[in-house]
């Protein structure tokens, strides 16, 4: 994990990093409270399509944890986002995102098929999967995080769908939060990949989501292994999770992970 630069805020410093894996440079950063010492639980975020490592609602939450609960947070670029694409092809990849939503709101089939493609190939979620243990085993390994404290997933979206198979692989990861995916036809690794999760877990859905379906997302949350899980339902569209329903992100994570 080799450190490209350094900035501190109301209490948090964020690190951004740069990570080999796999002969890939993987851009990420690690936020931790303001001269923090010692080891500390760690809250992994995967952001959702078309954004990035730092995304206002990443940084926002990363800050949040460590503000409130003395927490190290992590977040990377997945392939084909950040500061993995040219400014160009971020703009293009919102467009697209954009045009799907309207698309679905209309009952319309978005132009090229019904889900990113990205979404859809098992060899992009192996790489995902891979650069995640790559990135934990990287930040367990500083001394503001360490090995001894448990660890938590949080990704919703594209996020739940890179983050349900990585999680559903990686022993270390103590509890996760996922939601706004569901199961689809072609895509049954997903479902076997949730049906091997046994940890706690909550699930947050959008009543009015344009881009899934209601009972694709209740198949998913059933699918799950886990005997305590817990299925949160708002009314609204894909990207209007309301604020109260973050508020209730803290309180799951102090339970699961236990106070810094």
């Amino acid at each position: 994990m080799d450190f490209i630069g350094e900035k501190t805020a109301d209490g948090v410093t964020r690190r951004e990093f740069r990570l080999q894996v796999g002969g890939d440079t993987v851009p990420g950063c690690v936020w931790a409270p303001e001269g923090a010492k010692g080891g500390r639980p760690l809250i992994l975020l995967g952001h959702g399509g078309s954004q990035h490592k730092k995304a206002a609602n990443i940084a926002g939450a990363a800050v949040t944890h460590a503000q409130t609960l003395g927490y190290a947070t992590v977040a990377i670029d997945a392939p084909g986002h950040g500061d993995r694409v040219t400014r160009e092809q971020a703009e293009k990849a919102r467009a697209a995102a954009l045009a799907a939503g309207r698309a679905a709101q209309e009952g319309k089939r978005p132009e090229g098929g019904e889900r990113p493609k990205i979404s859809r190939d098992p060899d992009t979620v192996a790489k995902v999967t891979a650069e995640w243990k790559a990135t934990l085993d990287a930040a367990q390994g500083l001394d503001f995080v360490g090995s001894d404290h448990k660890v938590g997933y949080w990704g919703v979206s594209m996020g739940t769908r890179f983050g349900v198979p990585f999680v559903a692989e990686e022993p270390r990861i103590s509890c996760a939060i996922f939601g706004l995916f569901g199961v689809f036809p072609g895509l049954e690794d997903h479902k076997t990949a949730a049906e091997q999760i046994r940890i706690p877990l909550m699930f947050v859905y959008q009543w009015e989501d344009e881009l899934m379906k209601r009972d694709q997302g209740i198949a998913l949350f059933d699918a799950f292994g886990s005997t305590e899980k817990t299925l949160h339902v708002n009314p609204g569209r894909h990207v209007e999770i309301p604020a109260h329903e973050r508020d209730s992100w803290l309180p799951f994570w102090k339970r699961h992970l236990s106070p810094a």
